[in-house]
């Protein structure tokens, strides 16, 4: 069985990629029918609204959240971070969400894309030193229950957080040669 990205709108090539990088069978997720045969599914960063908007479009909004319910493995870089949390700061009116995880996230909280930036933080549970986090338009998470274990801040700010099997990173890992983030997220399930 396969571990599925969700290939409607962003990063996801990147994500398959550093997979496939780490031995990991992976594919392109775009179908309800695809959702339900993966092992795990990667919500890749992009544009938050336009990827929610196409995942109720082609009725991927609940066949995600059965595979969250399930226990098996989500992962939501950015974009997808937005996605799965129950609560978005300043979300458009109309942005399909998945709500499937106790945080509360804002959207671009570091800024407009100018103000991307890169930086080395430390994430619990990751060995071998910090990792080097791309930050592009990116979120923060704002608020978590107690049943979510923060794993990374970045100037105080939540930018990684896990809950059961649903992990959420405000960075983008797939955009360096670093696997650990990924390896970390096969390993949950």
């Amino acid at each position: 069985m396969p571990f599925g990205v969700l290939a409607l709108q962003g990063d996801f090539r990147e994500h398959l990629q550093t997979l496939r990088r780490l031995g990991v069978d992976a594919v392109a997720v775009r179908t309800a029918e695809e959702v339900a045969v993966v092992k795990g599914l990667i919500i890749p960063g992009g544009e938050s609204t336009t990827i929610g908007k196409l995942m109720a479009r082609y009725g991927l909004l609940e066949p995600i959240r059965e595979l969250a319910r399930s226990g098996k493995p989500l992962l939501g870089t950015c974009a997808g971070a937005i996605l799965m949390a129950k609560s978005i700061g300043a979300a458009a009116k109309d942005q399909p969400a998945l709500g499937v995880m106790d945080i509360c996230v804002e959207r671009n909280a570091y800024g407009r894309q100018v103000d991307s930036f890169e930086a080395d933080i430390a994430v619990k549970g990751i060995a071998g030193g910090s990792v080097r986090a791309v930050f592009i338009r990116a979120p923060i998470i704002s608020a978590v229950t107690d049943g979510v274990e923060v794993l990374a801040e970045h100037d105080g700010r939540i930018v990684a957080a896990r809950q059961r099997s649903m992990l959420v990173l405000s960075f983008h890992p797939e955009l360096t040669d670093d696997t650990r983030m990924h390896s970390y997220f096969v390993h949950m399930g």
